[in-house]
């Protein structure tokens, strides 16, 4: 069980691992129009990752959903009984 408060923190490091950034900081509203070469397969990344962090899959229509990193935290916390 992951609340919101709990998955920002991990869900940044897998971001940061992704992008290569350390400086980069997850708000509810960013997207991937606000961090450079967040493209379809760093999308797949982060997914990926994300996946394997929380022992959840995903189904196609919750990824189709997706927006923001506000939109990615609540599945998780909705997946992982926490939200």
């Amino acid at each position: 069980m992951a609340t919101e408060a709990e998955i920002y923190p991990a869900l940044t490091t897998i971001f940061r691992d992704v992008f290569l950034r350390d400086d980069l900081a997850l708000t509810p509203e960013t997207s991937a129009k606000d961090v450079q070469g967040w493209d379809s397969f760093k999308q797949i990344e982060i997914i990926m990752a994300s996946e394997e962090q929380w022992k959840i899959r995903f189904s196609t229509r919750e990824l189709d959903a997706l927006r923001s990193v506000g939109d990615l935290v609540r599945t998780i916390a909705a997946k992982t009984g926490g939200g």
